[in-house]
């Protein structure tokens, strides 16, 4: 599972910077991302760790887990604009074929809690994720047929990512940290530097 959502995670240069308005989480153009319900994924996300055997994972907790959230959302949301972009059709069926796919190759619907657990991926948030792999797969095959080499496809869908992150205008709340061009990802603001300090409750 996280194979596969390091896919989902190739975007590097998405610019974000403070948002406005007291609820939102962040924003990618006209579409915002609230603060109800990033908590929403992450309150899911830590209810469904008691309900597995996560003692020997690895997990994001506090503010980690926030920042990680919120890059998520990001990413699944400039994911669909990229579909709409090229004109690119997902329907209910490609997304439970690939469900069906996913739920496979992780040994089975009964294993699938402890891997979306290990993933990081509340449950509620699936299908959009699905959805997401299956847009990335769509890029990537129309990557292909145009003459792009296999080794670079994932790069280019990384490309296509950014610019479509910095046509749009992307944002975020500065609570939850501030954009790292060099690694691509919702960092903890940088006291020294020029990011404004995260708030705390």
């Amino acid at each position: 599972m996280k194979k596969i959502l390091a896919v989902l995670t190739i975007a590097s240069s998405l610019f974000l910077t403070g948002c406005s308005q007291t609820n939102e989480a962040a924003s990618i153009g006209d579409f915002k991302i609230t603060q109800t319900e990033l908590q929403s994924s992450i309150d899911a996300v830590i209810s469904e760790r008691s309900k597995v055997d996560a003692s020997q994972m690895q997990l994001e907790t506090g503010d980690a887990l926030n920042r990680g959230q919120l890059r998520f959302k990001i990413l699944m949301h400039t994911f669909d604009e990229i579909a709409k972009e090229l004109k690119l059709e997902v329907t209910s069926s490609d997304i439970e074929a690939k469900k069906a796919t996913i739920i496979e190759s992780v040994g089975g619907k009964t294993e699938l809690p402890k891997n979306l657990v290990n993933a990081a991926i509340a449950q509620q948030d699936f299908d959009t994720y699905v959805r997401a792999i299956v847009i990335s797969e769509q890029v990537s095959s129309a990557l292909a047929a145009s003459g792009v080499a296999e080794a670079d496809v994932s790069n280019k869908v990384g490309q296509l990512l950014s610019a479509k992150a910095k046509e749009l205008g992307v944002k975020v709340n500065p609570r939850y940290g501030v954009w790292d061009n060099e690694v691509g990802d919702v960092v903890a603001a940088n006291v020294t530097g020029d990011a404004v300090k995260p708030s705390t409750k």
